[in-house]
C-alpha cells in the first residue's frame, strides 16, 4: 500500500510540471485548442485514477505521453463508430503564437500549418521527436510501435514537408 501511495503522490506532483507538454501533444493530436483542452484533462483525470499502475521514480512524462496517446486512439475509435467524425482542419485550430517578430511568426505559422496538415500518426510522432525531444525508440515506447515505424513516419513528414516548403526544388 505505501507504494500506490508514493506513486499517486508523484503523479498528483508531477503533473503540473508537465502539463504544458502534455497540452501541447494534445493540440497535435487533435488539431483543436476545444479538443486539446478536453483530451489533456481526461489525460490528467485519467493518471490521477490510475496512479497505482506508474512506478515513482520512473519517467512520469513517458508514463503521461502514452497514457495521452491511448486516450486519443480510444476517442478516435469511438467517433469513428458514432459520426465517423475526423480531424480538425488546422484552419478551425485558432492557436496564438505568442512570439514577437513577426517574421518568425510567419515561418512559425507556416511550418506549425505544414505539421498540422500531417496525417495524425505522423504528426504525433514528428511532435514527440522533434517538439519534445524524445529518442526514437522512447518514442516508440510511447506510441507502442516499432522504432523502424518511427523512423518512416519521420522520414514520410520530412519529405512531405521538404515538398511542400519547395525545398530544394527553386534553389537549384
Amino acid at each position: 500500500m505505501g507504494n500506490h501511495i508514493q506513486s499517486g503522490d508523484a503523479v498528483r506532483d508531477g503533473l503540473e510540471a508537465i502539463f504544458p507538454r502534455i497540452w501541447r501533444y494534445c493540440v497535435a493530436l487533435t488539431g483543436s485548442r476545444q479538443k486539446a483542452d478536453d483530451l489533456a484533462q481526461a489525460s490528467c483525470l485519467r493518471a490521477l485514477e490510475k496512479s497505482n499502475l506508474y512506478k515513482a521514480g520512473t519517467h512520469l512524462d513517458r508514463w503521461m505521453f502514452t497514457l495521452t496517446q491511448r486516450l486519443w486512439i480510444n476517442e478516435l475509435r469511438k467517433d469513428a463508430i458514432r459520426t465517423g467524425g475526423g480531424l480538425s482542419s488546422v484552419e478551425d485550430a485558432n492557436l496564438l503564437d505568442t512570439r514577437p517578430d513577426p517574421e518568425t511568426n510567419s515561418i512559425g505559422r507556416e511550418v506549425f500549418a505544414g505539421v498540422m496538415e500531417l496525417p495524425e500518426a505522423q504528426r504525433a510522432t514528428v511532435v514527440l521527436v522533434y517538439a519534445e525531444g524524445y529518442s526514437y525508440r522512447d518514442a516508440a515506447e510511447i506510441l507502442d510501435i516499432p522504432v523502424g515505424t518511427v523512423m518512416s513516419r519521420l522520414a514520410a513528414a520530412r519529405r512531405k514537408l521538404a515538398d511542400e516548403f519547395g525545398e530544394g526544388s527553386e534553389q537549384e
